[in-house]
């Protein structure tokens, strides 16, 4: 028996004999072409992207994408494939440098997956597997060669590969292929989204899952701890058997807690939100039983094209979510470029220390044509829903006020040209730096909610990279700085009675959901596979115990004391869910 530890990134127990797929790994030579050949290899540039485009519209529109779940993550790839200033960087390397199209394409895409991959920010890096995915797709037009859809398959089997592209997993069978295990990937690439859509058990990060596996051994692959097990012993593989009858039974229990109010044991109504990358998410926040968006993150628009968004693109994003919600609130975040998120025209410039550079609001306040494209169509868009704008990175009231009198410039266009929008539409900001944080009290005078953005307030508050593994081991929401922090903040939210919720990490894992009723957070924004587990534990708990237990945290002196008993105190309450 071999045990592998990777990064679960959708849950559930998968148990069959693996199908291993090659990884598709095309290398290219350099190879150079006559002048009088440059008209023909320009040609077939041409055509590979539009046929490269046609197949994959072909493929969105069988019953796998229909219900829209996935349907964005096709749209970013069709979006590449039909950019018209990507298609020319690579005819003019041809053209001018006397290139066969095979190697231009890859050269072109390979310099832009690397970029991805080169940026610290774990979400962006793996935007390279689409990058990867994209290229193939095209070489195949290119060489003839068709992709395993692992369409022969006809019993139950695990796939496992080095890496998968999203819409090669997309592809899969969910009636055979039972979970998927790779070497590559992370929790947040496109290939885990399509996973967990699909409700496909998955590991990825294994780095070396692939080697010597025999075909005929059994894999077990655990979604929920992130482990494969390869030939397990008789008493794991029956463990195992358990485990998925329980997971299974867990699941339908949560279901059935959808339509169900988020009210604790005494009474108190708790508000859960989702957070949301692209459009297709609103439904599966809806499915799990969210109250509306608490994130939505923007920036999907802008990583993906070699050309910005124009306001259609944003008006139309935004409309497809306010379509699901109706009157639920949905909070956009304008866009939080910069520091590890770069525009395809901004992203080779260099930053001595870009976290504490030039990013978010900043970024908004010194681009201010993209800025003003942004809230005209977020503003156009608040006549349809219940729209809320959220401003990120706030770290003084002086951009607060420019934020706010740049919005009311696009407000005065918006009525110049007789466009409808809400006047009256909430303005809020996250709270992520420990700046906005002590001066919450000024800012609560300002705007009309704040949002606590867990992910960046405890990076600057404790000074480490949470994406740099030499420290990560700091990194914690458990630390009496950082719980010191949450209280003065909503200390004073709550003396401006303004309205605060909590749309970081911490609110989507369940061993800190106490402290945050504790401490007095009413809204929670989070991952939408989260929200049934965080309903059934806010149902089962008391404010009152909460309270206590959180006075009880705010005396320890040490983030392991605090996160040991934040954990000791969940599974009582919810053992099921650990």
């Amino acid at each position: 028996m071999e045990i592998k530890k990777g990064i679960a990134v959708s849950p559930g127990i998968a148990i069959a004999k693996p199908l291993i797929i090659d990884s598709e790994d095309y290398r290219i030579p350099k190879r150079s072409i006559l002048p009088s050949s440059k008209t023909f290899e320009v040609k077939r540039v041409r055509d590979a992207f539009k046929n490269a485009a046609a197949e994959l519209e072909t493929k969105a529109s069988k019953d796998a994408v229909a219900d829209g779940k996935i349907r964005d993550i096709f749209a970013v790839h069709l979006r590449f494939l039909k950019d018209k200033s990507l298609r020319k960087k690579v005819t003019d390397l041809v053209f001018n440098e006397l290139l066969t199209a095979e190697y231009a394409i890859s050269t072109t895409l390979r310099d832009i997956a690397n970029h991805f991959a080169s940026v610290p920010d774990r979400y962006i890096s793996e935007r390279a597997t689409d990058i990867y995915d994209i290229e193939k797709r095209l070489l195949q037009q290119l060489l003839g060669k068709k992709r395993e859809d692992v369409k022969h398959i006809n019993r139950e089997m695990v796939v496992i590969a080095h890496e998968l592209g999203p819409t090669q997993t997309a592809g899969f069978d969910r009636k055979f292929v039972k979970g998927f295990a790779t070497d590559a990937g992370g929790r947040t690439s496109h290939t885990a989204i399509v996973a967990r859509s699909l409700g496909i058990p998955a590991v990825v990060g294994l780095e070396d899952v692939t080697r010597n596996l025999d075909p005929s051994a059994v894999v077990i692959i655990d979604g929920n701890r992130g482990m494969v097990i390869i030939d397990p012993d008789e008493t794991t593989l029956k463990q195992y058997q358990q485990f998925a009858i329980e997971f299974e039974q867990l699941e339908r229990e949560l279901d059935t807690l959808r339509d169900l109010e988020a009210v604790t044991r005494d009474g108190v109504t708790i508000s859960l939100l989702g957070n949301i990358e692209f459009p297709h998410e609103a439904e599966i926040v809806l499915d799990k039983g969210g109250g509306g968006i608490g994130l939505y993150r923007t920036e999907f628009l802008y990583l993906y094209s070699e050309t910005e968004p124009t306001e259609e693109d944003h008006y139309n994003a935004y409309r497809e979510v306010l379509r699901v919600f109706g009157g639920m609130p949905v909070v956009i975040r304008t866009m939080d470029l910069g520091a590890d998120k770069f525009t395809q025209s901004q992203r080779f410039v260099q930053e001595t220390n870009p976290f504490l550079g030039l990013r978010s609001i900043r970024f908004c306040l010194q681009n201010l044509v993209m800025f003003k494209t942004q809230l005209r169509a977020i503003l156009r868009a608040s006549v349809y829903g219940n729209v809320r704008v959220m401003f990120p990175l706030i770290s003084s009231l002086h951009e607060l006020r420019q934020a706010k009198m740049i919005l009311r410039d696009v407000m005065e266009d918006l009525e110049d040209d007789s466009i409808e929008y809400n006047s009256d539409i909430p303005i809020g900001i996250m709270i992520e730096t420990p700046s906005a944080a002590l001066t919450a009290g000024i800012l609560s005078g300002e705007c009309d909610f704040f949002s606590i953005g867990t992910n960046d307030l405890i990076q600057y508050t404790l000074a480490v990279d949470r994406g740099n593994g030499h420290v990560s081991t700091l990194y914690s929401g458990a630390d009496p700085a950082v719980v010191s922090l949450l209280r003065s903040v909503i200390h004073d939210a709550s003396k401006a009675r303004i309205n605060i919720s909590v749309c970081g990490e911490m609110a989507s894992e369940p061993e800190y959901v106490m402290l945050l009723l504790g401490l007095g957070f009413r809204t929670f924004s989070l991952a939408p596979p989260m929200i049934p587990e965080i309903k059934k534990l806010v149902r089962s708990v008391t404010v009152e115990s909460c309270n206590s237990l959180a006075r009880k945290v705010l005396l320890m002196n040490s983030e392991r004391e605090v996160i040991n008993y934040l954990r000791n105190a969940a599974m009582k309450v919810l053992p099921e869910v650990f």
